[in-house]
C-alpha cells in the first residue's frame, strides 16, 4: 500500500541551492543534513521513495560539488575496489561497515514509516549506498555522506581522510 510520507523538512532557498548543485531538481529531498564552512549543502537527506513510489535507495547524499569531484577522482584511482578489500582484511573496518549498513537499514525504515513504495519495501533493507550484499561497496561518495551526516562511521570517515583539501579555498557551491 502506497502512503504518504512525512513531508519534507527542505527550505525552498535549500531547495533552489541543492538543484544548483545536482543541475536538475532533487527528486527525493527531505532536508539538508550537512553544510560546509560557507554554509551551502553538502550532505542531504533523501526520503526512501519518490513521489511516484520509486524507491531512493541513497539516505544521505553528497552534493557539495567539490567533495564529489575529489570523491569521484578517488574512485577512478581504484577506489571503490581498495576500500572493498580493506573491509574484508581489515576487522575494524568490516564491522563499521556491517554498523553503518544495519543503521542505513533502520534509518530507512524510520522515514519510510508506514510507506512500502513500488517494490513493496524491499528496498528498506538495503545498506549505505543501496548495497544488497555486505562486504562490497558500490560508492564511494554514499560512504562519505554517510560519515558526515553520522559522524563515528569509521570506514567513511577514514575515506575522507584520503580527500586534501576537504573544503576549498572559497565555496564552489553558492
Amino acid at each position: 500500500m502506497h502512503r504518504v510520507m512525512l513531508p519534507p523538512l527542505v527550505t525552498d532557498a535549500d531547495r533552489a541551492a541543492v538543484a544548483r548543485q545536482l543541475g536538475r531538481e532533487p527528486r527525493t529531498l527531505r532536508r539538508v543534513a550537512v553544510r560546509c564552512p560557507f554554509g551551502a549543502p553538502v550532505v542531504t537527506e533523501q526520503s526512501p521513495y519518490g513521489p511516484d513510489g520509486e524507491p531512493f535507495p541513497t539516505t544521505y547524499y553528497l552534493t557539495c560539488r567539490h567533495l564529489v569531484v575529489v570523491v569521484s577522482r578517488l574512485e577512478a584511482a581504484g577506489g571503490v575496489e581498495r576500500w572493498s578489500e580493506a573491509t574484508r582484511t581489515e576487522p575494524s573496518l568490516a564491522s563499521s561497515l556491517a554498523i553503518g549498513d544495519e543503521e542505513q537499514r533502520r534509518l530507512r525504515s524510520e522515514l519510510a514509516g508506514d510507506t512500502t513504495g513500488s517494490d513493496g519495501g524491499a528496498s528498506l533493507g538495503y545498506g549505505i549506498g543501496g548495497s544488497r550484499r555486505g562486504g562490497s561497496l558500490k560508492c564511494l561518495h554514499a560512504h562519505v555522506a554517510f560519515a558526515l551526516a553520522r559522524p563515528g562511521y569509521e570506514l567513511g570517515e577514514r575515506i575522507l581522510a584520503e580527500v586534501d583539501p576537504r573544503w576549498p579555498e572559497r565555496c564552489c557551491s553558492l
